[in-house]
C-alpha cells in the first residue's frame, strides 16, 4: 500500500510539474466533484514544488480553492438538472450511495450555509454536500462563499504539509491521512460558535 502511495505521489508531482497551475485546478475540480480523487495527493506535492522554487505557493493555493469551487458548482448544477432520483440512480457508480446522500442532505437541511462550510471540512461529506445544496436551491453567492471558505482552510493545511514536509514521502503519507485531525479543533470551535448564535436568536426576537 505504501509503495502504491509513493508511486502515486511521484506521479502527481510529475503531472503538476508538467501541467502547472491548470493541472491543480483540474485535479481539484475532480476532487471536489463526485470523482473519487483525493486532494491529499494534489496540494502537498504542488506546495513541495513551490518550496523548491518551481511554483508560486500563493498561486497554488488560489488554484486549489478555485478548482474546489468549480467542482462544487458542477455538482450543484447536476443536482438542479437531474434531480434526486437520477442522482441516486447513477451516483452509485461514483460511490454516492443513498446513505451518504441522506446524511449530507439531512446535515445541510439542518444547518444551511453553515452546513455547507463545515461539510467542506469533513471527509466524504465534502464531495457530496453540493448535491443537496443544489436540490435545495441554496442562493448561489452564499453557496460559493461557504464552499470557498471551507475549501480554503482545507487547501491551506494541505499546502502547509507539502511546504514543511518537502520530499519526505513517509511524512506526506502520514500527515495527509491525518489532515482531518488537524481540522478537528477548528470544526469544534466553529460548531460551538454556531450553536451559541443559534441559541441567542430566539432571545433577540422576543
Amino acid at each position: 500500500m505504501k509503495e502504491i502511495f509513493f508511486k502515486l505521489v511521484a506521479a502527481i508531482v510529475a503531472m503538476v510539474g508538467k501541467l502547472g497551475y491548470t493541472g491543480i485546478i483540474v485535479m481539484m475540480f475532480l476532487e471536489s466533484s463526485f470523482f473519487p480523487f483525493p486532494s491529499e495527493i494534489v496540494i502537498p506535492p504542488a506546495a513541495y514544488l513551490a518550496e523548491r522554487g518551481q511554483m508560486n505557493l500563493a498561486v497554488v493555493i488560489v488554484c486549489g480553492i478555485s478548482g474546489s469551487i468549480l467542482g462544487a458548482l458542477f455538482n450543484y448544477w447536476l443536482a438542479l438538472k437531474l434531480g434526486r432520483p437520477a442522482l441516486l440512480r447513477y451516483g452509485r457508480i461514483f460511490g454516492l450511495t443513498p446513505e451518504k446522500f441522506d446524511r449530507s442532505e439531512a446535515f445541510l437541511r439542518r444547518h444551511g450555509v453553515f452546513g455547507t462550510f463545515i461539510g467542506r471540512l469533513i471527509p466524504v461529506v465534502r464531495q457530496y454536500i453540493s448535491f443537496p445544496a443544489g436540490l435545495a436551491r441554496m442562493p448561489l453567492l452564499p453557496f460559493i462563499l461557504a464552499t470557498g471558505a471551507g475549501a480554503g482552510i482545507w487547501v491551506l493545511i494541505l499546502a502547509a504539509i507539502g511546504w514543511l514536509v518537502g520530499n519526505n514521502r513517509e511524512l506526506i503519507m502520514l500527515y495527509s491521512h491525518k489532515t482531518f485531525y488537524l481540522l478537528a479543533p477548528l470544526i469544534l470551535i466553529a460548531c460551538l460558535v454556531y450553536i451559541y448564535r443559534q441559541k441567542k436568536k430566539p432571545a433577540r426576537n422576543r
